[in-house]
């Protein structure tokens, strides 16, 4: 009986590209022969990226895929997702087209997915601490603020710099994924964390170097800070809707049940009574501080056992494996390439 062949997997990157003319040719020819086809996408470019590309890359892998209007970052990856899960990519990754990222880190990104260790794999800055010295102390600080609103809204306590844009995902994750829905803009790296954790799907982070050149960031923090709250918040509230009550209900749930209405009603009632203290000029009976206070601790209480649990529930079994994706570990030593891959 003719055993029938695996196919191999392959590698495929996909570029956003929106002001990026001086840096795109050097990302592309920077891109190794483990990558078998690359997505530039010209999210209606004011500096004609995709144009540029086309005239002057000979990079046989490349293909560019153009946007009417631009669409955010976001907007482009999915793009490039759609045309690659199109061609049969096993793995995608995402490489920024300002030069921030180092295309020789694809392998370090791709292979835990096809070893069958994770879903989506992300670069962390924050690994080495020495190479933080380049990232801007603005940068830095919010970064760091925002890794850790990130945990609480998108579930994945275990990793760090949730804004980094060098990603890398499984087709078989990445065509389950509600396109539709995920954010298009700044908010898309943090959005997708949130939506990967609905599916259980097991994320990893990668060691890298902060790296930064002449590129310049289209990110005002006074008027985007405030919707990255407000998404973070409304994440926060759908993860807990649909982990611990709409798919499962455990003690978690029932800690988190009568954690926030102890605390609610402990600072309700104690904010009551003593406004209310205030106004007779008298002082509250110690039977009242208690009626208070109480409620306030045993809720803080169930509400750490909550957090507690939260911490532990972060998905360990890759979605992939369970949709019946056998891991590429035992195959060829890294993916086919393309034909004729090479800088170009």
């Amino acid at each position: 009986m003719t055993v029938p062949a695996v196919p191999e997997p392959m590698v495929a990157v996909v570029i956003p590209c929106h002001r990026v003319a001086r840096q795109i040719l050097g990302v592309i020819r920077a891109i190794g022969p483990e990558t078998a086809r690359i997505y530039v996408v010209d999210d209606a470019c004011p500096e004609q990226s995709g144009r540029l590309v086309e005239a002057q890359c000979r990079d046989p892998r490349v293909r560019v895929v153009y946007h009417g209007q631009n669409q955010g970052v976001g907007g482009a990856v999915l793009t490039g997702y759609r045309a690659a899960l199109a061609d049969g990519a096993t793995v995608m990754v995402k490489l920024d087209g300002d030069g921030q990222h180092d295309p020789a880190l694809i392998p370090a990104l791709a292979q835990p997915i096809l070893a069958g260790l994770a879903d989506y794999t992300k670069g962390n800055r924050f690994f080495d601490l020495d190479g933080l010295a380049a990232m801007p102390s603005l940068r830095l600080f919010g970064n760091t603020v925002l890794s850790f609103v990130t945990k609480f809204s998108s579930g994945y306590w275990d990793i760090f710099d949730p804004t980094n844009g060098f990603t890398a995902i499984h087709a078989a994750v990445a065509a389950r994924l509600p396109f539709e829905h995920i954010a298009r803009r700044y908010f898309f790296e943090s959005d997708l964390l949130f939506r990967l954790n609905t599916m259980r799907a097991v994320v990893l982070d990668i060691p890298m170097r902060a790296r930064y050149e002449d590129e310049t960031s289209g990110l005002a923090p006074l008027r985007v800070v405030p919707r990255f709250m407000a998404g973070h918040v409304r994440n926060f509230a759908k993860r807990l809707g649909y982990t611990y009550f709409l798919r499962d209900f455990s003690m978690a749930s029932v800690q988190l049940l009568l954690g926030i209405p102890l605390v609610a009603f402990g600072v309700l009632f104690g904010a009551v009574q003593w406004m209310e203290a205030e106004r007779l000029g008298t002082s509250a009976s110690a039977g009242t501080v208690m009626l208070a206070a109480l409620p306030i601790i045993l809720g803080f209480q169930f509400l750490l056992f909550f957090l507690s649990y939260d911490m532990q529930n972060v998905p360990r079994l890759p979605y992939h494996l369970r949709l019946g994706a056998a891991p590429a570990e035992r195959r060829a030593s890294f993916p086919r390439t393309g034909a004729g891959a090479g800088p170009g």
